[in-house]
Parts: C-alpha cells; structure tokens; sequence
C-alpha cells in the first residue's frame, strides 16, 4: 500500500512536466512556420527590388 501512495505520488509530480514539454513542442512549431514566413517575404522583397533597379 505505501508503495502503491510513493509511486502515484511520483507519477502525479512528474505528470506536469509532459503538458510542459508538449507546449514547448508547440511553440517551435509555430517558430518555424514563423520563420518559412520572413524567409519567403525576404525572398520576395529582394526579387521586387532587383525588379525595380532593372527598368
């Protein structure tokens, strides 16, 4: 029985820690689509002024 309390009680101790790794999963996730964003409108600004200096 006093077991059984020490091994729930480890359980409910570390069950936070997974929700806490699950929203860091997620904020890099949206880091990166983040990032394919500034890397596309850089791409894209940098084509319109080569664009722009060649007329």
């Amino acid at each position: 029985m006093k077991n059984r309390i020490i091994i729930l009680g480890l359980f409910a101790m570390l069950l936070p820690l997974l929700t806490g790794c699950e929203l860091v999963g997620d904020i890099f996730q949206a880091g990166i689509g983040v990032g394919i964003f500034i890397v596309i409108a850089v791409i894209a600004l940098i084509i319109w002024l080569i664009s722009k200096f060649r007329k």
